[in-house]
């Protein structure tokens, strides 16, 4: 019989066990949706999308002092372990973090692709208001247009802009405050 990690515990509880389980996954990233190991494999068409959004928000987050990244977020009390296309993060709060929890986020985007667009456009959402991610922006490569959900509240985001068609500038309130230019897409 093998040792236990050191960070396994003595008392493992199953949503443990599986988020312990997907962050030694060997050759590639997963998330964990809905107690479901969910391989990541993204088109290039799909990080196009991320990097034309991720240069127009680098300037402000910088300005923040937040980093920008894709890096894991954790939903306690949930079969869930979310990595998100973008997050906008305090660098502060990154800083030595394996993950983060959705509120501790300024900014969450989800870039969609055939495989998990509802997903995206119903669980992630759920999920994030749930868990009080201030911003989610869901950017719907299949419906070509943006939708943005701030005030998370009790039922879900309470204040959304969209959806708008690409091309449409989306404005992204405090403490962003600036216009998302989609006409490239």
């Amino acid at each position: 019989m093998s040792p236990k990690p050191a960070d396994y515990g003595d008392t493992v509880t199953p949503e443990h066990a599986l988020k312990y389980a997907i962050q030694h996954v060997h050759g590639g990233r997963v998330q964990l949706i809905e107690g479901a190991i969910e391989p990541l494999s993204l088109s290039w068409a799909h990080e196009t999308v991320a990097d034309i959004l991720r240069r127009q928000l680098d300037p402000r987050a910088a300005e923040l002092r937040c980093i920008i990244g894709s890096g894991d977020l954790d939903l306690p009390g949930s079969p869930n372990w979310y990595v998100p296309d973008l997050a906008v993060v305090p660098a502060a709060a990154a800083q030595g973090a394996g993950a983060l929890r959705p509120d501790q986020t300024l900014l969450i985007v989800e870039v969609t692709s055939k495989a998990d667009a509802d997903t995206d456009r119903i669980v992630k959402r759920r999920r994030y208001a749930e868990y009080r991610a201030p911003l989610y922006l869901l950017v719907d490569r299949q419906q070509r247009a943006l939708t943005l959900f701030a005030e998370p509240g009790q039922l879900g985001y309470t204040h959304i802009t969209g959806p708008l068609p690409y091309g449409t500038p989306l404005h992204v309130p405090a403490p962003f405050g600036l216009d998302l230019d989609t006409s490239s897409w």
